[in-house]
């Protein structure tokens, strides 16, 4: 697992190489702020090839944050992480590995009847009850969540996952009360939690897409205190001194900036023991109350929990020419569109690493390099909004 003696010594090792803040805390060490994912691409040995020689380069480059998923590719992104892991010039204990579940996934390849794959592999073998579902592809019960580690962990093949994350968990409010998924987020932070005391994960979070980023009132949003508190419930149940939530992912770029500027989350109580309670006045367009709700980046900085974002370039379409409005492009640090898009997000006060997709060498360097430069300040990332 990644350490902090592993990780320190990884940015000693690439640190002078990188501009301000380039690496931060991150669990027990440091994460370089500029991670790379496996979602994009087919589920084909040809992608694999690619994908494997671009997140060893990644590795070998000062890129010591990695992020897959049980289902990316049908399965194939985790066995390239770990094959990757293994061919490259770095210490285990010196790369933060995440992964996720939560939906169901493939086994190298998209069967012809995916039902049927579903009830022969989880509803017949009794990893998943009919009920577990929504939407026939997604869920977040207990044991499919402890099984899907199982499998992480075979498919990359370590012996702890840094950060395991509950994919998706609003998914789930498609078919349940918000309530509901509460509690079966309780339960399945309690499974992890007893992983994490046998050493299978080093922490756990949830990846989001929607759920802390639209409205309170939206049919897809969760609350961060809400899930934390079950998270503390779910250490007290295993009688653990410490719950090991550790990190949420969520969207976040250019032209989906609202974990800064929307006020999703309910603001710290009122009584001062744990804030102020006071925000900015730009994260105000859900209509709440800005001293009542804080963004989800304050919120979880509040909370001590590290935020790292996806669609960091939008999936490709902000590194095309252009597509940065000009008068932000004009504030942010890099050569080429791809960069300042990354810079854009990894500048966020708050986030700790920005995920970009590389499945070809060129984009992987093209990414690093953003990382040579500083991000904006606190300020000047204020100003991009005004």
């Amino acid at each position: 697992m990644a350490t902090r003696e592993g990780t320190w010594r990884y940015r000693d090792r690439f640190g002078d190489a990188f501009g301000r803040t380039y690496f931060r805390r991150f669990g027990p060490g440091v994460a370089s702020s500029i991670g790379i994912g496996t979602y994009l691409g087919d589920p084909t040995d040809a992608v694999d090839d690619r994908y494997r020689e671009s997140i060893r380069l990644a590795l070998e480059s000062g890129v010591n944050h990695v992020d897959t998923a049980s289902n990316y590719r049908c399965g194939r992104s985790e066995r390239v992480v770990g094959e990757a892991l293994s061919e490259a010039a770095v210490d285990r204990e010196s790369v933060v590995v995440a992964s996720k579940a939560g939906f169901v996934p493939f086994d190298g390849d998209r069967p012809d009847d995916p039902a049927a794959h579903v009830r022969e592999e989880f509803l017949e073998t009794g990893i998943l009850d009919a009920d577990d579902l929504v939407h026939g592809s997604h869920a977040i019960a207990p044991a499919f969540i402890e099984a899907m580690l199982d499998r992480s962990l075979d498919a990359i093949g370590v012996e702890t996952i840094d950060c395991y994350y509950v994919h998706n968990p609003e998914t789930q409010l498609a078919e349940r009360s918000p309530e509901e998924v509460y509690d079966v987020l309780e339960a399945a932070f309690e499974r992890l939690e007893r992983r994490r005391l046998a050493g299978d994960i080093g922490g756990y979070g949830v990846a989001t897409w929607d759920a802390f980023r639209v409205p309170p009132d939206h049919d897809a949003a969760l609350s961060l205190p809400a899930i934390l508190e079950r998270a503390e419930r779910a250490a007290a149940t295993v009688d653990a001194d410490d719950h090991g939530f550790r990190a949420v992912q969520l969207p976040f770029n250019v032209r989906m900036a609202d974990a800064f500027t929307r006020a999703t989350q309910p603001a710290p109580a009122a009584d001062g023991t744990d804030g102020s309670g006071t925000t900015s006045g730009r994260a105000t367009e859900n209509g709440g109350d800005a001293a009542e709700r804080w963004s989800l980046l304050e919120r979880a900085h509040e909370a001590g929990i590290d935020v790292v974002t996806s669609a960091s370039i939008g999936q490709g379409s902000l590194a095309e020419p252009g597509a940065i409005p000009e008068p932000i492009a004009d504030r942010l640090a890099g050569e080429t569109a791809a960069q300042r898009a990354i810079n854009f997000a990894r500048s966020a006060p708050g986030v700790t690493s920005a995920l970009v997709g590389a499945r070809d060498p060129d984009h992987v360097r093209e990414n690093v390099a953003a990382g040579t430069f500083d991000p904006l300040g606190a300020n000047a990332f204020d100003a991009v909004f005004e």
